[in-house]
């Protein structure tokens, strides 16, 4: 089968001659048969009314327009709604959010990493760590080594706030990633 080109970003994508092609691009996930040229003729007219027609686009009818143009971000403002009501809520109380945005830029330059919100995708800021103690924390049994537990504990997580919508998001700390990935791998 003869490979193909993504007209949006530009990669080569070879079907899987049992599934043949799809109509969207693996990569970018836009869709490979909605890709629309639009071509104008600017030619020496020296007619103002001619240029007039030749950028009002608003008589052009594309018969083969298939997407939605109306709902095409959607999605995505619809995700971030609920962060601008939060900040917004904030800066009407008298608070200065060009200072928050460039207290939460400082911050996130002083981080290792700096994890995608998976509500709004603002980035993340590293607030602390908090210790997981055999008091506080319950283990699950490993199955792959028959040990007791699968995360001993004390160990610790870290703990994110979302800079928008202040969500949290807690990630297990490199030392303890590194733990229960041997915990996984160890066998009977």
């Amino acid at each position: 089968m003869e490979p193909t080109v993504c007209p949006w970003c530009h990669t080569e994508i070879v079907w899987d001659e049992e599934l043949g092609p799809e109509e969207e691009c693996p990569y970018c996930h836009n869709e490979l048969k909605g890709y629309r040229t639009l071509n104008i003729n600017i030619g020496d007219e020296e007619n103002d009314e001619a240029e007039e027609d030749i950028y009002d686009m608003d008589d052009v009818v594309d018969d083969e327009q298939t997407t939605d143009l109306a709902n095409l971000w959607g999605d995505e403002v619809e995700l971030k709604l609920p962060e601008l009501r939060t900040l917004t809520k904030y800066a009407d109380e008298g608070n200065d959010l060009i200072q928050y945005e460039e207290g939460v830029e400082k911050q996130l330059d002083l981080q290792e990493e700096v994890p995608e919100c998976p509500h709004c995708r603002e980035f993340m800021i590293l607030t602390g760590t908090q210790k997981a103690t055999k008091d506080t924390f319950n283990p699950v049994a490993n199955a792959v080594s028959g040990a007791d537990s699968l995360l001993d504990a004390p160990f610790y997580v870290q703990m994110y706030v979302c800079s928008g919508c202040f969500q949290v998001q807690y990630n297990l700390s490199e030392d303890d990633r590194l733990r229960l990935i041997q915990n996984l791998s160890a066998r009977k």
